[in-house]
């Protein structure tokens, strides 16, 4: 999907509020001093307010960015959608992505 760059230091949340956090597997490529974030990356979910089914614990992306790699993998994008999904492995809603660098966009 095409959009401004998703990165390590941008604003993500689960939708229930927790705080999606990058760890990038390859940190070469940066945007605004931060890493790329990539299809290849994981991405954590902490603090999800979900009662009582299992809380959301990481995002799969299904969506990234098609026409550009980073170091390989494709990169995700603002516009990229995804899944949270809890520790059953269900899908728990789509992560917003909240903010993120704005000078640097992919296809």
């Amino acid at each position: 999907m095409a959009g401004p760059l998703f990165h390590v230091g941008a604003v993500a949340m689960c939708p229930h509020g927790g705080q999606i956090t990058v760890l990038p597997g390859s940190p070469r490529v940066l945007v605004s001093g931060m890493p790329v974030a990539t299809l290849a990356d994981q991405f954590m979910v902490a603090g999800c307010a979900l009662t009582p089914p299992p809380p959301c614990l990481r995002v799969q992306w299904l969506t990234p960015a098609m026409r550009v790699q980073v170091n390989g993998a494709p990169p995700i994008t603002q516009a990229s959608q995804g899944l949270s999904m809890g520790a059953t492995g269900a899908p728990q809603g789509p992560p917003l992505i909240v903010s993120t660098q704005t000078r640097v966009s992919a296809l």
